[in-house]
């Protein structure tokens, strides 16, 4: 065991919304060429079966207007346009035609290839070299944010695909389930009542012991209260402010303002470092739950089925089976005891490339917190975990970034 994890006592979550893994972070291959970002020269094919190439002309907001489709049958065209569909492997050809089908306007759907410029996003920017970035983190499901989100909780989505607000009957223990029974503290930290996660009933049933707001966040780092598990959302529509403006919405969900979202991971960064003794004890995973339906150019692997199917079917008209991951997504892994400028391989790397998804998150903290629990789905049993990036040396804090805004 290393010092980094000896010295672990909180494990803090971050899970943004529907941004695509080249998208948000593409152009930082160009510095780093580890980083399995964009070459310049991926392409679509539009509906005049020209190509779409991508170009770093991403807006941090009104661009992506109408939302992009991310549900489960137009994921399928994305992955699979122009090819037999699985168990073929994608060719990630579909993104631009999927986009089309929501306006008809060619020049307008070519803008799904688009992705920010080095240095734009200087908060995930800054963290993602500077800490470790995961090149093969994809959502767990082809499909959007409340099927991924439970993911994140339970290890499975229960068969669901679709955005549907689901209750499970008998449903096996959440995570925060796991957490409280083992003696561990555990809370959700929400922003308001519109909390995707909420829209995972059985979450519901224990919100007096796990949920608190993100008041409560900031208040418990800086009076050193955070527990030892936190899964932190943030603010998904916009507010009028206590000044007379307006907080907009955080959650970088296509179309709201992206710097504002840059500005919120920056709240959940600076809670944790400025209080030495949390910053020293913590890690904070930024990860995003699903892809959003814009363009990224690894095709999503096969993965363990979770022993559910469902009633959905894919291109073959078979049930789907839970059985291949969704579109990567960005996440990054931050702790001074992370070495600086880690590069998690991928499915890039044959040898020792590694798969991450949001089954991997309920897997590490099981494992770090709790040991061995038998009453999991086969695919949180068989993910990946991440404490493991954590080493023997401390890094000063000159050698960590900060971030400040007005």
């Amino acid at each position: 065991m290393s010092a980094g994890l000896d010295n672990l006592k909180h494990v803090v979550v971050l899970m943004m919304e529907n941004r695509a893994f080249d998208h948000m972070l593409g152009a930082l291959r160009a510095a780093d060429p580890r980083i399995n970002g964009l070459v310049g020269n991926e392409a679509n094919p539009d509906t005049t079966n020209e190509p779409a190439q991508v170009a770093p002309l991403a807006e941090f907001q009104s661009q992506l207007d109408p939302d992009p489709d991310h549900s489960f049958p137009a994921v399928q065209k994305q992955l699979f346009f122009g090819t037999p569909g699985p168990p073929a492997a994608p060719e990630m050809q579909g993104f631009v035609q999927s986009y089309w089908d929501q306006q008809h306007n060619v020049a307008h759907s070519r803008k799904i290839m688009y992705y920010f410029a080095q240095g734009k996003l200087p908060v995930l920017h800054g963290l993602a070299q500077n800490y470790a970035l995961f090149n093969g983190w994809f959502a767990s499901i082809p499909g959007p944010t409340v099927c991924n989100r439970a993911f994140a909780h339970y290890g499975t989505s229960f068969g669901q695909v679709n955005l549907d607000i689901f209750y499970v009957k008998d449903a096996g223990e959440s995570i925060y389930e796991r957490m409280l029974a083992a003696g561990h503290s555990t809370k959700l930290y929400y922003f308001d009542p519109s909390s995707s996660t909420q829209e995972v009933v059985n979450l519901l049933k224990n919100q007096p012991q796990i949920f608190a707001t993100y008041q409560q966040f900031l208040d418990d780092c800086r009076n050193g209260a955070l527990p030892d598990y936190s899964f932190v959302e943030p603010n998904y529509s916009d507010h009028p402010g206590d000044d007379g403006g307006e907080l907009l919405a955080s959650d970088q969900h296509p179309d709201h303002d992206v710097q504002a979202g840059e500005v919120f991971i920056a709240s959940i960064y600076n809670a944790i470092r400025q209080n030495p003794d949390l910053w020293r004890s913590t890690a904070l995973l930024i990860t995003y739950d699903e892809h959003g339906g814009i363009y990224d150019h690894v095709p999503p692997p096969a993965c363990i089925p979770d022993g559910y199917h469902a009633p959905l079917t894919d291109t073959n008209n078979m049930p789907f089976a839970f059985d291949r991951l969704g579109v990567r997504v960005p996440s990054i892994l931050v702790s001074p005891w992370v070495a600086k400028a880690t590069v998690v391989p991928g499915p890039e790397d044959p040898a020792n490339g590694r798969v991450f998804e949001h089954a991997s998150i309920p897997a590490t903290i099981t494992q770090h917190f709790i040991g061995n629990y038998d009453n999991r789905t086969p695919r949180e049993k068989a993910a990946q975990t991440f404490l493991d990036l954590l080493t023997d040396v401390m890094r000063p804090d000159s050698d960590c970034p900060a971030f400040s805004f007005d």
